[in-house]
């Protein structure tokens, strides 16, 4: 198995930390996957939590623990924003849109990160934040 790309969109916060960890919240709540009433810090801590991630996947940023920092290069499964210069290799003002993003997700201008790792970045609305961009690969 070679791990499933996935993206979507969350919350925007200015703490990013903070932003990752309501979008978890409001993945779990939208899709419990089977693992009722469990609060997601208490999941990562259940070896069947693990196996469930693992051989499969959520495709979201329940896949992931934690944040780490954008210049931590350690493997999964952790989420990742990107630094300020990767996100100006596809968007020259730092400051991209849905739509922008998007698109170089579709060309590949945005590289999907390896099994279980997951990227982020903020995205703007008339030169705004607005939302978080997530995206990912499933660690099976």
């Amino acid at each position: 198995m070679g791990g499933d790309a996935w993206s979507h969109t969350g919350p925007y916060q200015r703490d990013l930390a903070a932003a990752f960890r309501q979008a978890r919240e409001e993945a779990l709540a939208q899709d419990d996957h089977g693992f009722e009433g469990r609060a997601i810090e208490d999941l990562w801590h259940d070896a069947e939590w693990h196996e469930y991630i693992f051989t499969g996947g959520t495709g979201t940023v329940l896949d992931f623990p934690h944040m780490i920092d954008a210049t931590d290069t350690h493997d999964g499964p952790f989420m990742r924003p990107l630094t300020d210069a990767e996100v100006r290799a596809w968007s020259p003002n730092g400051r991209p849109t849905q739509a922008e993003w998007e698109e170089a997700l579709n060309v590949d201008r945005v590289p999907f990160p390896g099994r279980a790792q997951g990227n982020c970045t903020v995205l703007y609305e008339a030169g705004r934040p607005t939302r978080i961009g997530y995206w990912g690969v499933t660690a099976d």
